[in-house]
Formats: structure tokens, C-alpha cells, sequence
């Protein structure tokens, strides 16, 4: 058993320069959280793998290719592998989502 108080991790430094926490990975996945303020975005970027994001707090927007859609808490978001995706925060409160990557990617994700 593993268990990670997401609390406990430290912000890395990534360039999307908001609150990323990388929580675990392995061979088959892996576990991010991320927290936009009001007015942050994540970079349009390209993942190599396929990403799902599942929203734990507050609410966004999501840009998938030429896709744009309002989420909200408990919903849960699929982007495949290798097409341009970001996330939004638009409001005035905190949003926060858990990305799980499949499978853990081998290559660099591509900034836009």
C-alpha cells in the first residue's frame, strides 16, 4: 500500500509556472495535481499519452484540439495522446483537477 498526503509534496517547477505537484508514477501510469488560482492557465501543450482529468474543486474551462467546454467539480475529462489541450481558470476560486497520464509517457511533453 502507498499512501501520499498531496500536503506533504512539494510545488515542482514546471513551465507552466502554477501549483504542480507530481504525486506518484509508475510503468502504467501517472498522478499529478494541479491547482490554478483565479486567472492561471496551464501553457497549450501536447501530451504524448493519453490524459484524463478528473476535477476536485471549483471550476474551468478545457480546451481539447478546437473543443471548448465548461467543467466542473466530479466531473472527469478524457484528452487523447497528441492533441493540443489546456485547462483554465476564469473564475474568482481556486480549481483544482488530478491529471492521470496513461501510460507513464517516455517522450517530453511539447509546449505550444
Amino acid at each position: 500500500m502507498k499512501i501520499i498526503d498531496v500536503k506533504n509534496i512539494q510545488i515542482a517547477d514546471t513551465p507552466h509556472k502554477v501549483d504542480v505537484k507530481k504525486l506518484f508514477n509508475f510503468e502504467h501510469a501517472t498522478f499529478v495535481h494541479i491547482e490554478l488560482k483565479p486567472g492561471e492557465a496551464l501553457k497549450r501543450h501536447i501530451t504524448p499519452v493519453d490524459v484524463n482529468f478528473y476535477i476536485l474543486e471549483g471550476n474551468g474551462i478545457v480546451e481539447i484540439g478546437k473543443e471548448r467546454e465548461f467543467v466542473k467539480e466530479d466531473q472527469l475529462i478524457f484528452s487523447p495522446a497528441k492533441i493540443s489541450h489546456t485547462l483554465l481558470n476564469e473564475s474568482d476560486k481556486n480549481f483544482r483537477f488530478l491529471v492521470i497520464k496513461t501510460p507513464t509517457p517516455t517522450s517530453e511533453t511539447k509546449l505550444l
